[in-house]
């Protein structure tokens, strides 16, 4: 059962509550679409200002829609295109402050502003998928943000 939380405003603080909620959600679980589903669930309700939280997985040489929480997203994505593509093309997240200044941005949802993803890695260091959060704040995600969404996607490694 889903128990209501309030998170700090204090960075260091809130990512430290928000791995305790996806270890709480996610720890036990063995099958990966069920806890890339409470995770994305989980960002939902911790970031009061996102529209979008969820994942592509590696499927080929394309991402493949995987569990999210918001609107109806884009299926499919290919290696190197929009900032997902990107991220899995240079093995490295992406903090974008403004998503019409990201060149071939893939817009699902016109009120998104800015956007972070964070390739998701086995224990070879091969991406398997991507974590992808959109806002429609400009500028919502900062490296504070990339560091922390790097800590919690790790507890995710034995789903690749």
């Amino acid at each position: 059962m889903y128990v209501e939380i309030e998170y700090p405003t204090e960075k260091g603080e809130f990512y430290r509550v928000l791995e305790e909620q996806l270890r709480l959600y996610t720890g036990k679980e063995t099958d990966r679409t069920a806890a890339l589903a409470n995770f994305s669930a989980v960002l939902k309700q911790a970031f009061s200002d996102i529209n979008w939280a969820g994942f592509y997985l590696v499927s080929g040489d394309e991402l493949v829609l995987g569990p999210f929480q918001g609107k109806p997203a884009v299926s499919r994505i290919a290696y190197g295109t929009g900032v997902c593509g990107t991220a899995w093309r240079e093995r490295r997240a992406q903090v974008v402050e403004d998503v019409d200044c990201f060149s071939g941005h893939i817009a699902c949802d016109c009120g998104t502003h800015s956007e972070i993803v964070i390739p998701l890695r086995d224990a070879a260091g091969e991406i398997w998928g991507v974590l992808d959060m959109d806002s429609t704040v400009m500028g919502r995600f900062t490296e504070e943000d990339r560091l922390g969404l790097e800590g919690c996607v790790n507890r995710l490694d034995k789903f690749a």
